[in-house]
């Protein structure tokens, strides 16, 4: 498994894109956005799964990373 962070325009965003991973049984919870990343409500949804789940995110994502902990690549920007 990998793990990935989201983050999003918006705090709901953020909120209703965590219930949908929680919902398809994947682990994942809402916390603040590290600071080698930025985003707009400062929220993000740090998740592991056996793929980034793209098809799980709100409309309102910003950007997904896979990271290791340390560093962070960008698979999916949303402007």
């Amino acid at each position: 498994m990998s793990q990935y962070i989201a983050t999003f325009h918006t705090h709901l965003a953020a909120l209703l894109t965590c219930r949908t991973l929680t919902g398809l049984g994947v682990s994942a919870r809402m916390m603040p956005v590290p600071r080698k990343l930025s985003s707009s409500c400062g929220t993000c949804i740090r998740y592991e799964a056996e793929g980034p789940r793209l098809d799980a995110m709100d409309t309102d994502v910003e950007r997904v990373y896979e990271t290791d902990g340390q560093t962070y690549t960008l698979l999916k920007e949303n402007r």
